[in-house]
């Protein structure tokens, strides 16, 4: 089994709603409060966004991450979000892998650690609720030190 540690957001519909099935779907060990953070702006927009509702999930799985991510988009889709997405858009559900154990993955699909998550509040804020001394396998810095840069 290994330790995975899954972003969950939602800005479209009954927020809540959105976060809880999934938190159902993924069979989460743990999962994290639920945090309201306004929507990130897409490079060059000035048209805000639905605040979304964010957390963190932890899950222990089998699966070997292509499967994972199969699955999360089947999760997505379940709960509204389609099959061509824009990135930036709003969205039903968002999921992203955070991180797969201590592995790092690059492929054209998926990268982890999630390449932004070091610079993202309302991923860090949640994620140290779960595991504040978790090092993230680039940086070298733990979840508690990353956050406290930002």
């Amino acid at each position: 089994m290994t330790v995975v540690y899954v972003g969950l957001g939602s800005n479209l519909g009954d927020r809540r709603a959105h976060l809880d099935a999934a938190v159902r779907e993924l069979k989460a060990a743990r999962v994290s409060r639920y945090l309201e953070t306004p929507a990130l702006l897409a490079p060059g927009d000035t048209v805000a966004q639905p605040a979304y509702l964010n957390a963190v999930a932890e899950l222990h799985t089998d699966l070997e991450p292509q499967a994972l991510l199969s699955r999360l988009r089947e999760i997505e889709q379940a709960e509204g979000r389609p099959a061509q997405r824009a990135r930036w858009q709003a969205r039903t559900l968002d999921l992203d892998v955070l991180l797969y154990g201590d592995r790092v993955i690059d492929t054209p699909n998926l990268k982890v650690p999630h390449p932004a998550m070091h610079e993202r509040r309302f991923v860090l804020e949640p994620l140290a609720e779960l595991a504040p001394e978790l090092v993230h396998p680039v940086l070298k810095k733990s979840v508690a030190e990353l956050l406290a840069q930002l």
